[in-house]
């Protein structure tokens, strides 16, 4: 198969005579594992690089600030859109004729990559400059989704437009979508990739994986990631300071074997809970010896994500109500981090059962489905 920027040669038209503009960090490659900004510095007029949360070449941990730097391999300037502003600013997109991406999406709505693409089209549009998507795998697969679809009373960074948690759609297939869905209405151009199937995870494509995110070290990461990153937004640790970030979950106060025994009784599809302890070197709890699970996927096509992630949630509230929180806030009178990660206020809030909560993620996926449909560039 090949990548969208495997083609570059074949649509060298969209940029000839303009100035260029690149947002990428280090899984911007292509299937000769050469990096995308160097591809684009011999082939096009490369001027500016735009840096997304953890930084063009993906040495800032989640959350950290980026100002404005110069590249050292490329003595290009690196704008950054994690820092004073997330989208594009006038003086920035004055420096391009043509804004690119080449990045590789985790997979998730909750996943900041979408949304530092949807306030650069915003930009694109503003400014009256053309947009153009190199386009990458979906690395869970792009025929699996689920989830609830996002209320935009909790829209944010990690959630800006009302599409489901796992959506089963590559980068280009989502610009399509908020450009004709959302209205963004910029001009837009998708160098779409060659061979790829929707049913293939990313193993199957025999691509380099390159970590899109600190905290994103393997494929399976991607699998599991829907299930377990809204516990970022509680004090039960979602595996940062680990070696398997997102597959293990847990807390000082839980009990592994009693937890773990709890969540099999469940039987949901296609995975297994572990019992384990854990020390995290970094993030909650470091330092502290936590009791929880490791999350096994015994069979990816028939696990589901946020299913699984929404029951463990309900099932560590209820076995530890004494000691599970939901964390505070960053800025008081705004949504918490669970409404953000979830879209909602009915899972901190608790306003259904757990078998109301499945009904609803299944009724969210039939709707969202019709849309979805209207906007799959590979069938």
């Amino acid at each position: 198969m090949k990548l969208g920027i495997d083609l570059i040669d074949n649509h060298l038209d969209y940029f000839k005579g303009k100035r260029v503009g690149l947002i990428t960090n280090p899984t911007g490659i292509n299937s000769e594992y050469k990096s995308t900004i160097d591809v684009l510095k011999e082939k096009v007029n490369l001027v500016a690089l735009f840096s997304p949360e953890h930084g063009v070449r993906g040495n800032i941990q989640a959350g950290e600030k980026l100002d404005t730097y110069i590249d050292e391999k490329t003595n290009v300037p690196v704008y950054s859109l994690y820092g004073q502003t997330r989208k594009p600013t006038k003086e920035m997109m004055d420096q391009v004729d043509v804004l690119c991406i080449d990045i590789q999406d985790g997979g998730s709505r909750f996943y900041t990559y979408i949304y530092t693409m949807a306030y650069s089209m915003m930009a694109a549009k503003e400014y009256g400059k053309e947009f153009v998507v190199f386009d990458r795998p979906n690395p869970a697969n792009g025929a699996d989704y689920e989830g609830n679809i996002l209320d935009l009373e909790y829209r944010s960074f990690v959630g800006y437009y009302p599409i489901l948690q796992r959506h089963g759609m590559t980068l280009a297939e989502l610009a399509w979508l908020f450009n004709e869905e959302f209205e963004i209405g910029c001009n837009l151009k998708l160098i779409l990739m060659e061979g790829w199937k929707r049913e293939m995870y990313y193993e199957d494509t025999n691509l380099l994986w390159v970590m899109p995110s600190p905290n994103f070290p393997t494929p399976l990461t991607s699998i599991v990631y829907n299930a377990t990153c809204i516990f970022e937004g509680t004090n039960i640790s979602e595996g940062r300071g680990t070696t398997a970030p997102f597959q293990i979950v847990g807390a000082p106060f839980i009990k592994p074997e009693e937890f773990a025994d709890k969540l099999n009784s469940f039987n949901l599809p296609g995975v297994y809970f572990r019992p384990m302890y854990f020390t995290p070197t970094f993030s909650k709890h470091q330092g502290k010896l936590c009791g929880g699970v490791e999350v096994h996927i015994l069979d990816r096509k028939q696990f589901k994500a946020v299913k699984t992630g929404w029951t463990m949630l309900e099932v560590v509230r209820t076995m530890y109500e004494e000691d599970f929180q939901v964390t505070k806030p960053y800025v008081e009178g705004r949504p918490c981090m669970l409404e953000f990660n979830t879209g909602t206020n009915y899972i901190k809030d608790r306003i259904y059962s757990l078998e109301e909560q499945y009904q609803i993620l299944e009724r969210d996926t039939k709707e969202f489905s019709k849309t979805r449909e209207k906007y799959l560039l590979y069938k």
